[in-house]
Formats: C-alpha cells, sequence, structure tokens
C-alpha cells in the first residue's frame, strides 16, 4: 500500500461515506432548511389561531359593506340574503294562484282575474279586453303554454334600482297601438296585360304619318298614326256606289207605285222593291266593310248630303277635324285609315317608321297604361291557403323609400312547378310612375290589420321551451325596496311587420299599462335559466 492511499478508505470499500452526506449534496440539504421552517411556521400559526379562536374575514368585510358580520348574500338569486323575497315570501307574499286558464292558454290569466295584473290600484278587464283577445286567438292558431309548467310562479330580483340601470336593462309599458299579422313574399313586377295595347293597321299599306315617340302621353281615342291603305279606298268607293244604286232603286219604285194598276202591273212593283232591297244590302254590306276597318259610319246621314260633299265627309272619315285640315293640304287620298289609341297611357315601343309597310302582322306602337302595374308575388306553400282575392298588399320596391298598397286579385290555383311557390297576383297602383316592369321587391299581404292591439317590443318577449313568458315589474316598484319582475305567460299574437318586427302584439297574458322589460331582458331570463338549472 503507498503512502498516499494510508487512512483514505476506497469507494467501494466498507468504510465508504454514504450517498448523501457527499460534499456537494450536503449544500442542497442546507438550503432547504428556510422552507421547512417556514412551514413549521404555518402549522404553528394554524395550531395557536385555533387555540385562541381565530375566523378569515368574511367577503363582505373585505369589499367594505355594511352588512350584518353574518354572509348577508343569497348566491342563489343574486340579492341580499336579508332581502331575497324568493327566500323570504313573507317580505313580499305572492298573490293568489288562479291556475291554468283553458280558455285563454296562460296560468293567472288577468283577463279572467284582472287582480294578478301588476297594475296601481284595482285593475279591471274591459269587453273590449276579452274581445279584442278572442279575436285574436280564432284568428289563427297562436303559441300554446304548458299546462304544468311552473314558471310563472317565479320572480327575478335585483338588490338596487342601480344595478338595473346599471345592467341597462330598459322597461316600456304594455300600449295599445296599431299591428299588423301579414304574408311576406318577394315579387316581381309587369306591366298590367289587359292595358297594353299593340297597335297595327287592319289593313295592308304605307305608313303615312307617325306622330308619336317613345314616352309621348297619349289619350283614349287618339290618333297616332295614318296608314295609305287601298282597301280602305275601296271600301269608301263601294259604299258610295251603293248608296247610288239605292236612291235610283228607290226612285223606280216609287214612280212604278203611282202607275200600279194604271200602266204598270202589281209583279212590275214587286220586282222593282226586290231590286231595291238588293241595294240596300249592297249598303249595309259597304257599311260593314269600313266598320271592320275602324270607320264606322252613318249611310242615313251621307244620304242627305250633295254628292261631292258625301265624298269628302269619306275622304276624312275618321279623323279629327283639325287633322283633317291638316292633311287635306298634302294629300286628297281616299285611302287614308287612322290608327287611335285604345286607352290613356303612354307609347313604350316604336317598331315603326313613316314610309315602311303596314298590316295586320306588323306593330307600329306599343302603348301601356303604366298607372297600374301586375306584381306578381311567390308565396310560400304553407301561406299559400291565408291570402285571398281582396286583401291588400303593401309593396316596396327595390331602393325604394316609399310603398304603395295594391289588392290581391287572383291567386293561382296551381304552385310553380320548378320554385313549388303560388303565384298571387296584385293590382298595384301606379300613379307617382316609380314602379318599373321587370323589377323586383317585397310585398306584405296584410292578412289581419288591428287598430287597438295590446302591443310590447318584441325584445320583452322569451320562449322557454315550454311557453312564452315576459318579465313584469312589480306594481310597487318605485316606492318599494324590493325590485322584483314577475315572470308572465304570454300567448304572443302577430309580430307586426308595419315596424319592422320591433313590437310584438299579446294576445292573452297583459293589460294595458302593465310595465314589461324590454331592453337587456335576457339577462332576466338568463337569471330565471340559472335558478332552473341550480333547482334541477
Amino acid at each position: 500500500m503507498s503512502e498516499h492511499s494510508i487512512g483514505v478508505p476506497s469507494s467501494g470499500g466498507p468504510g465508504a461515506l454514504p450517498a448523501a452526506a457527499r460534499p456537494g449534496q450536503w449544500r442542497s440539504a442546507i438550503r432547504l432548511i428556510p422552507a421547512v421552517l417556514a412551514v413549521a411556521a404555518l402549522f404553528g400559526v394554524a395550531a395557536v389561531a385555533r387555540q385562541a379562536g381565530w375566523k378569515v374575514p368574511k367577503f363582505s368585510t373585505l369589499t367594505g359593506s355594511t352588512l350584518d358580520e353574518k354572509d348577508d348574500w343569497c348566491a342563489e338569486h343574486n340579492v341580499p340574503e336579508s332581502i331575497c323575497v324568493e327566500c323570504n315570501p313573507d317580505l313580499l307574499p305572492k298573490g293568489k294562484e288562479y291556475g291554468f286558464c283553458r280558455k285563454h292558454g296562460v296560468h293567472n290569466c288577468p283577463l279572467c282575474n284582472p287582480q294578478v295584473a301588476q297594475l296601481p290600484g284595482r285593475a279591471q278587464s274591459t269587453g273590449e279586453d276579452v274581445q279584442r283577445a278572442e279575436e285574436a286567438l280564432a284568428f289563427a292558431p297562436r303559441p300554446a303554454n304548458g299546462t304544468k309548467c311552473r314558471q310563472h310562479l317565479r320572480r327575478i330580483q335585483f338588490e338596487s334600482e342601480e344595478t338595473i340601470q346599471r345592467l341597462a336593462i330598459g322597461m316600456a309599458p304594455a300600449a295599445v297601438g296599431e299591428v299588423a299579422e301579414v304574408v311576406t313574399a318577394y315579387g316581381e313586377l309587369e306591366l298590367d296585360a289587359t292595358k297594353v295595347a299593340r297597335l297595327s293597321s287592319r289593313a295592308s299599306g304605307t305608313v303615312w304619318i307617325l306622330s308619336k315617340q317613345v314616352g309621348d302621353k297619349v289619350r283614349a281615342g287618339e290618333v297616332v298614326a295614318l296608314v295609305d291603305a287601298a282597301e280602305v279606298g275601296k271600301a269608301k268607293g263601294e259604299l258610295l256606289q251603293a248608296l247610288g244604286a239605292l236612291a235610283l232603286r228607290e226612285q223606280t219604285v216609287a214612280r212604278l207605285r203611282e202607275s200600279a194598276g194604271k200602266t204598270v202591273t202589281e209583279q212590275a212593283v214587286a220586282d222593282a222593291e226586290a231590286v231595291r232591297a238588293e241595294a240596300e244590302v249592297r249598303v249595309l254590306a259597304a257599311r260593314q266593310a269600313l266598320t271592320n276597318l275602324g270607320l264606322p259610319v252613318d249611310p242615313k246621314a251621307l244620304r242627305t248630303l250633295e254628292p261631292e260633299e258625301a265624298v269628302k265627309r269619306l275622304r276624312h272619315l275618321g279623323l279629327p277635324e283639325a287633322l283633317a285640315t291638316a292633311v287635306a293640304v298634302r294629300t286628297e287620298s281616299n285611302n287614308l285609315l287612322p290608327i287611335r289609341s285604345p286607352f290613356d297611357g303612354e307609347v313604350i315601343e316604336r317598331p315603326s317608321n313613316e314610309g315602311e309597310s303596314a298590316g295586320l302582322d306588323r306593330t307600329l306602337l306599343v302603348i301601356a297604361d303604366t298607372r297600374q302595374m301586375w306584381l306578381t308575388l311567390r308565396v310560400r306553400l304553407e301561406d299559400a291557403n291565408r291570402v285571398k282575392p281582396g286583401q291588400p298588399v303593401r309593396f316596396r320596391h327595390d331602393g325604394h323609400d316609399a310603398g304603395d298598397t295594391g289588392i290581391v286579385s287572383w291567386v293561382s290555383p296551381a304552385a310553380d312547378e320548378k320554385t313549388r311557390t303560388v303565384p298571387v297576383r296584385v293590382a298595384l297602383p301606379n300613379e307617382s310612375g316609380r314602379h318599373h316592369a321587370r323589377t323586383f321587391g317585397t310585398g306584405q299581404v296584410i292578412l289581419r290589420h288591428v287598430k287597438d292591439a295590446v302591443v310590447v317590443p318584441t325584445t320583452a318577449v322569451h320562449w322557454e321551451g315550454c311557453c312564452h313568458v315576459v318579465f313584469v315589474r312589480d306594481k310597487d316598484f318605485d316606492t318599494s325596496p324590493y325590485k322584483v319582475f314577475h315572470v308572465r305567460k304570454v300567448r304572443p299574437g302577430a309580430l307586426d311587420q308595419t315596424h319592422n318586427g320591433t313590437v310584438t302584439e299579446i294576445a292573452v297574458g297583459l293589460l294595458p299599462g302593465e310595465i314589461v322589460a324590454t331592453t337587456n331582458s335576457g339577462l332576466l331570463r338568463s337569471e330565471l335559466l340559472k335558478n332552473d338549472l341550480g333547482a334541477g
């Protein structure tokens, strides 16, 4: 054994130091001493506190509350325990429970039991209230409420009025106002097909005058074009010939009758009268030919005129005096056929020009009366059975602020095979001229219109899975220390589109004047749901 190894045991020998006793690990153990002492001190303090009866300060003390030393907070209802009317019903006793009204479909019906209404003084339901509710319920199926639901027994309470203001919960009274129940559908505007005329000539010829341009207004019966048609001159000539022949035949009959039985036999008179009758038929045929061309004429009036005057009269047949004078300066033609507007309107197309050919197959002008349009709504199948002819329709054109009101004139007996919607035609006035054919807009068929319905802001009404509810402010809210809202079951009526859906009719469940939570009323609903979950 060398001198350097005397007295130093080897690491693997029996006299080696343990691993924890090595110099580096001793230093680590020394660092843990403060932590061990701190834990020991905490246990010591806890033991002393237990012996001395120390307590941890309450939350109310930490927040500076002046409440009693006891924990005065109802976590279930979010108000101080000492004023919680749900935990302490004697603070604000609940009214009598009247059960479910099967006639009107709500619990504690204020129509049948007006004392449940949160109104100052003694509330009463009038005959008008009852009639209004029954008419609303009878008009259409209304949402039903569960008969076993107990939500109407609940009350939502706030600590103070300042809390309500801080949460920005709005309130408004149930008011008597106008409401409309509608079916809404998208639709397309088009011209009234019964007020569109495509004018053409009844005889082949040439357009001689075409006086109107697109956009020009015309009056019923106004001459808008003149066509030079040989058939017209021929018909006028035949009428003049027939009238001349008839006049000769009548003279012959008159002369023969004077000599009848003397130098003329009865047979000769009869033959002359037959020839005269044939001449009368020719006159009638010529007259009808002119009528078919749109030129009615009275042959008797022509027979009273001199031949030259009769020719002049026929030459300008169908022309207004002023136009006849103007035409006479330009031509003495007997072939002119006037084209007249059948109604008041305006020219919307002019397919032809002067000098072009005219006939039954050639449109000269298209005239439309745009003061009334046809609106075709595409109504859903589930709504179509509620739409009837005669119902008013509010229509708002895309891009226009103002609207017009029309009338349902026809409901198609068949649905469109592609869209599966039912076409509904509406006669829509367009006196202002702001509506245009082949454009679109939204129509509302007014199924029911009431001026004195009970209405509230739509934000006040909530669906709870089995019933609709509103939150009614307690009648003593302003004077009572208990800021309470009562859960009231209701049956909504129409969601009024007159106010863009911001107003809802309450068919049953509220009396006019009761104040309900509106803006941010969802906070009350959340509280109601939270309590339900807690109860579960």
